[in-house]
């Protein structure tokens, strides 16, 4: 109880050192491991995180959804421990662990307590689960099940079926086409030996990125990164993904769904983590569609004519290009005007770009905000491990509010011009009739 109670007391303090701006001290294990450490004194805790170049693009053919299956499996068994021991050594010390899987990578974190007599222990138990998963047969199951589950909700939510069927149109045979869950047959056919594989393949130390922040010296670090993934055999890197194409004219792509509203997303490929690009799609896109009841889209599209109630767009860049995406729910019988506005909306902003008010107005936004994207270890380690796996430069997050308030116009106007294509763009539609 009394180490429950510390934790959720440190967990409400906020780190003021970090917020202004992390010194990232950053190496390399024998391994090829490659380690970022922030040291923060001010809370008695360690957010470690642990991330392998393993998400879903990793799938082999034939077994969508086992990246996600490894992960969700990691804590189930590892050595002679079986999932209750994992789940009660964790509780006994008060620590937290957790795993997950996109696209592009596979995470685990794990949280706890800097007093060695409790972390020592939980780096014990993290090192076993990151090094020997057990995969038990009859946790695979339970998860194979829960997995077929979650795909029949999926089947039955417009909205999922929208974003499904929008990745996979828009990659087509691309890796990211197909959906992190998996499918209904790739799923069934998932053996325990399919995840051994694939553990054995991706989590390897030429394949990692560690993170570590909170109470600990660089020599603690040190110490620490070796502990948990130095032993990790090197391995190989993940192979380069290819590139993805672009659209090259309209596509659009309508599905029946017995609902009284149309769910709709739109868009193309849109850019790679460490475009050059970046900053002015991400200032102008705020200014678009990214700002909530602001933004250009909420104001023509939500206010003005009253067709969504809420109406959306932003950038998820990846290894390879991600989506630029807007979407909406809309009335079926309003589908088309909702549609019509979107693309005009979207076409005067790419033609014309945004005005210096709307510039000045995102700007004290997006950097009056930005602190609250550092008030804590964990989201101080999600950064890091955003920088070290995409390889952006160490001084990403203390150049971050100089790069927006840089972000002029007509950068916004030749980067949209030049990346944004109203006119080939993939519109899905999952509704009901008009």
């Amino acid at each position: 109880m009394f180490v429950r109670a510390m934790l959720s007391i440190v967990l409400l303090l906020v780190s003021v050192a970090s917020i202004a701006g992390p010194k990232i001290q950053h190496w390399t294990l024998g391994n090829g491991a490659r380690v970022y450490f922030v040291p923060a004194k001010e809370l008695p805790m360690l957010q470690i995180r642990v991330t392998f170049d393993a998400g879903s693009s990793r799938d082999p053919a034939g077994r969508a959804g086992l990246a996600r299956l490894t992960g969700a499996m990691l804590n189930e068994g590892a050595g002679d421990l079986s999932a209750n021991d994992i789940a009660l050594r964790l509780e006994s010390l008060g620590a937290e662990l957790g795993a997950g899987v996109d696209r592009d990578m596979a995470a685990i974190n794990l949280r706890s307590l800097s007093d060695s007599e409790l972390l020592d222990p939980a780096l014990d138990l993290f090192v076993k689960i990151l090094a020997a998963p057990s995969f038990p047969a009859a946790s695979l199951e339970r998860h194979r099940a829960q997995a077929l589950v979650a795909l029949q909700k999926e089947a039955q939510s417009p909205g999922a079926v929208a974003e499904k069927t929008f990745y996979r149109e828009l990659y087509g045979d691309h890796l990211y086409a197909h959906n992190p869950l998996g499918a209904e047959g790739s799923i069934k056919d998932i053996t325990r030996d399919d995840l051994l594989q694939f553990h054995r393949r991706y989590f390897v130390g030429a394949n990692a990125w560690i993170v570590i922040v909170g109470d600990a010296s660089k020599r603690q670090a040190r110490k620490i990164a070796e502990r948990i993934v130095g032993k990790l055999p090197a391995g190989e890197p993940a192979a380069p993904l290819p590139a993805v194409n672009p659209l090259y004219a309209k596509k659009s792509k309508q599905i029946d769904f017995p609902a009284t509203q149309t769910h709709i997303i739109m868009g193309q490929p849109g850019l790679r983590r460490g475009d050059p690009d970046y900053f002015p799609l991400y200032v102008g896109n705020y200014i678009l569609g990214g700002g909530g009841l602001i933004s250009r889209l909420s104001v023509e599209v939500r206010e003005k004519k009253g067709y969504s109630y809420s109406v959306y767009s932003y950038f998820y860049p990846l290894r390879q290009a991600g989506p630029m995406i807007a979407g909406l729910q809309t009335k079926n019988t309003q589908r088309d005007d909702a549609l019509k506005l979107v693309n005009k909306v979207i076409s005067d902003f790419v033609a014309q770009g945004p005005t210096q008010a709307e510039l000045e107005a995102a700007k004290k936004h997006i950097t009056g905000s930005f602190p609250l994207r550092l008030d804590s270890n964990g989201k101080i380690a999600e950064n890091l491990a955003v920088i070290g796996f995409y390889g952006l430069p160490l001084t990403y997050l203390d150049e971050f509010i100089p790069n927006v308030e840089a972000v002029t116009v007509e950068q916004i106007r030749k980067a949209f011009r030049q990346r944004v294509h109203p006119d080939n763009m993939l519109t899905v539609t999952v509704g009901g009739g008009r």
